[in-house]
């Protein structure tokens, strides 16, 4: 085998990557499930950890030569207990639907009930969505919003206590405000009475996972039978998956629903990638970078507000908004997503409550500051963003402005810089 580079071997490649890497450093990103890593994570994950074989869990693998890929895993579970005060964790899944997937595998048999929040509402497709394998291997029901764009836990207490599910998911991937994680529980607990067996309460926290390690969202652990999440988005590290318990019992399921039950062997680079971002977020410095998050996506969505732009809920509580852009300006979520995209700012459509738009079209848009508050955007940046959709949807047809408009975004992105030498 020649050692020679990816540029030297295979240059489509190379090139490809190298336009991504432009791409991240010229647009403004609102997507609210990405970030930005740092080197030191890059470094990990790009490591020559990616060619060792794991099965298994430290200090019990099903191959040899495991000895330090032991340690990094032992490390990565140690500071992610830490992180979220959690006493089990299982940091080997590829990603948040993985960790889903396997968190229900461990309390769950095909047939059984689940109750999440609706897609449209701000759920996620492993909340039990149809096409999903949460809505094919489960029987799946939804609870929503009330008008005001807030989680409606009278209903969702009605809707439990007729259906008797199984295991009631909160979390969601479009929710702007707190959960009240409290509340699931209690009427979890009133399940588990009335249908005379446990009802689990499991909480996916893959969006607000950064702002709970803060301090600045309540701790599901709390309150939770499983909590599960991805490790990218607020969190700021790889993406992939984890899983959190406080029962010793339920964490050697999951371990086991983990691997042998839907995985085969860990990706151990991935994991130490893990182990360097839980290391950032312990650090005093993350608790500065959560709460400056959360006033970027206040302001965001205050000016959007007096730009005339309607929003679920009002505003915010967390790092996304949720913007219904189909009711302030008639045009749908992909319609605005491409737009956006013209003037180098990437954002995504996302359906909206009672969204009569397909779910590839959508009304409304998502926003989220968690991206763009680690490229050391404050509030005034965020507040040049708003005016920066307003006029880009607003002149939707005039291709001289949006031009404009673009060469301002590349201005602004230049005083952020994003891996320089």
């Amino acid at each position: 085998m020649k050692n020679l580079t990816l540029k030297e071997f295979d240059n489509d490649i190379a090139e490809a990557i190298s336009k991504e890497l432009e791409r991240q450093r010229t647009h403004i990103e609102l997507i609210a499930s990405e970030n930005f890593v740092s080197k030191a994570v890059l470094e990990a994950q790009g490591s020559i950890l990616t060619n060792k074989y794991a099965e298994g869990y430290s200090g019990k693998r099903y191959y040899g030569g495991c000895e330090n890929v032991d340690v990094i895993e032992s490390i990565a579970i140690e500071r992610v207990c830490k992180l979220f005060n959690a006493k089990f964790a299982n940091v080997q899944p590829h990603s948040g639907a993985s960790a889903n997937l396997a968190a229900y595998n461990a309390i769950l048999m095909p047939g059984d009930k689940i109750l999440g929040m609706s897609l449209d509402a701000g759920g996620h497709l492993t909340h039990g969505y149809s096409v999903n394998f949460s809505g094919k291997m489960y029987q799946a029901v939804n609870y929503g919003l009330k008008a005001d764009g807030y989680i409606d836990y009278d209903k969702l207490e009605e809707i439990a206590l007729n259906e008797l599910p199984n295991v009631i998911v909160a979390g969601a991937s479009a929710y702007p405000r707190v959960i009240d994680f409290k509340k699931f529980r209690e009427v979890a607990d009133k399940v588990t009475e009335k249908a005379g067996r446990k009802c689990y309460l499991m909480v996916d926290m893959a969006h607000i996972a950064g702002l709970v390690a803060a301090g600045y969202h309540p701790n599901p652990i709390e309150y939770a039978d499983i909590v599960t999440s991805t490790t990218h988005k607020t969190l700021r590290g790889p993406r992939g998956g984890i899983i959190l318990t406080n029962d010793e019992a339920l964490a050697k399921k999951i371990n086991s629903s983990v691997f042998p039950g839907c995985q085969g062997g860990p990706l151990m680079h991935v994991i130490a990638a893990k182990a360097v971002a839980f290391k950032e977020a312990l650090d005093p410095s993350f608790k500065d970078y959560a709460k400056q998050v959360i006033l970027n996506c206040k302001a965001l969505a205050s000016e959007l507000n007096k730009l005339g732009y309607n929003l679920v809920s009002g505003g915010t509580d967390n790092h996304l908004i949720l913007v219904d852009i189909f009711g302030s300006v008639g045009i749908t979520g992909k319609k605005a997503e491409n737009i956006l995209h013209a003037v180098n700012i990437t954002a995504n459509k996302n359906a909206i409550p009672g969204d009569t738009q397909k779910p590839t079209v959508t009304s409304g848009l998502r926003l989220g500051t968690a991206a763009m508050t680690t490229r050391g955007f404050k509030e005034e940046d965020m507040i040049a963003v708003a005016r920066f959709i307003d006029r880009a949807l607003k002149n939707k047809d005039d291709e001289e402005k949006l031009n404009e408009i673009q060469k301002e975004v590349i201005e602004l992105m230049k005083k952020h810089p994003y891996l320089e030498d």
